[in-house]
């Protein structure tokens, strides 16, 4: 009976099997990124043997299949706004749709989308969208099984081409802030993310950090916190949009009025350092080293632990350390930090000093390193109990560089008979 319901009603394409047409209850997606029902793609692969996507006709080597669970959720709550028994039960369901005011934000949202594919006054309309979409999870549902997506990446690379129209400029601005409350999740079917993964958005996104308002750059950076969790491919950016993508995200990140703002952007630069060494290559070539060396000093807990990881990154390329060792403050500032943030930060203090002191152990390094305190604290941090990987980088330290340290009389006496260091 519900089968026969479903067929009766006038259901998007988009749910529809490519290979029976009817409505999906099971919907997976394929290596070419379709989606199916899967009694049958299954039938299709494993008992006829074909080797193509029905749809697409392309060659399949990968016959692997992932529940799409976004699309089946999208489905659901379909299913429940339009079922005839959601609109006369008397004790709906939280999750239906029924609900008068659900009911006129939908018809809202449908005009709305439809203003914005031909009105040129576009930013009211998104501005009404976005204070929609922040109803909750039902709106967001709801903007995608609209085409709301779609919608919005048409606004969002307008700039591409009408770069100097102020009007396509805000337009974009304010997509932006509409589409920074879509989710992005592992489990999901992956339309967002395909959405920002293409050179198009991406440009859009960096043009909008470089040039946007304070405003639009929050929501952009927010956008890219989003795709941080996810398995997102930084490498496509970075080989895009180089240099330039970091010393916008950089200006970000050095705000000191807007902390979310910050926090968020060097979260996203950790994700997109950790990804590769080509990219912490364009970020040291940014300034990155420079930047972060200067506001680590008034940086609260969460921003310095954020800031110490980006440095230890870049402090694995050699261009990244030369950077460090050449800044006046740099071992200065790493040095006050230590023990003097958290254990987390303290252990990437370390590292940042391992790295240092393994690849350029200078007399002005070393001579830096005893100046400002690291010395004292490293041997401090010899004497806590049970072993560690933080204290046998701590150790090889001051045996590598306990003679040139030892010179000094604040130096532990005792400290040079146990490392067995030579006597000046």
């Amino acid at each position: 009976m519900e089968m026969e319901r479903s067929n009766q009603m006038e259901f998007p394409q988009d749910f529809r099997c490519p290979i029976s047409m009817e409505l999906m209850k099971e919907p997976v997606i394929i290596s070419t990124g379709v989606t199916y029902e899967r009694k049958n793609i299954e039938k299709w692969f494993f008992s006829y043997k074909k080797k193509t996507c029905p749809a697409t006709m392309q060659i399949i080597e990968n016959f692997g299949i992932t529940p799409n669970h976004t699309l089946k959720r999208l489905i659901l709550v379909w299913q429940n706004s339009h079922s005839p028994s959601s609109s006369s039960s008397s004790s709906p369901s939280p999750s239906s749709s029924s609900s008068p005011l659900s009911s006129f934000k939908r018809d809202e949202m449908v005009s709305l989308l439809k203003t914005l594919g031909s009105s040129p006054f576009k930013v009211n309309s998104l501005r009404k969208l976005k204070e929609i979409i922040e109803l909750g999870d039902e709106m967001k549902l709801d903007f995608m099984i609209l085409g709301g997506l779609e919608v919005l990446f048409q606004l969002i690379v307008q700039i591409l081409t009408d770069g100097s129209d102020f009007m396509a400029f805000r337009a974009c601005e304010e997509a932006l802030g509409v589409l920074q409350h879509l989710p992005v999740s592992e489990e999901d079917d992956g339309k967002v993310i395909e959405l920002f993964s293409k050179p198009e958005s991406m440009k859009s996104m960096a043009i909008i950090l470089q040039r946007g308002s304070k405003e639009a750059r929050v929501y952009t950076i927010s956008i890219l916190k989003n795709l941080a969790n996810s398995n997102f491919n930084w490498n496509i950016v970075v080989n895009d949009q180089g240099i330039g993508l970091f010393k916008s995200m950089l200006e970000l990140a050095s705000d000191e009025i807007s902390t979310k703002a910050s926090s968020s952007t060097l979260q996203v630069l950790i994700k997109i350092l950790d990804s590769s060494k080509k990219s912490r290559s364009k970020a040291i070539e940014a300034g990155a080293m420079c930047t972060l060396i200067e506001i680590l000093p008034d940086s609260n807990r969460s921003k310095c632990e954020k800031i110490l990881q980006i440095i230890k990154l870049l402090c694995e390329c050699p261009e990244g350390r030369v950077a460090f060792i050449e800044h006046r403050l740099g071992i200065g500032a790493v040095s006050k930090k230590l023990f003097n943030v958290s254990e987390t930060a303290s252990k990437v203090c370390v590292k940042i000093f391992s790295l240092i002191c393994s690849f350029h152990p200078t007399e002005k390094v070393l001579e830096e390193m005893m100046v400002y305190g690291a010395v004292k604290k490293l041997v401090v941090l010899l004497h806590m109990s049970g072993p560690s990987s933080t204290k046998n980088r701590t150790l090889d330290m001051l045996k590598r560089h306990g003679n040139s340290w030892s010179r000094y009389p604040c130096f532990p006496s005792d400290l040079k008979e146990y490392l067995g260091l030579q006597c000046r």
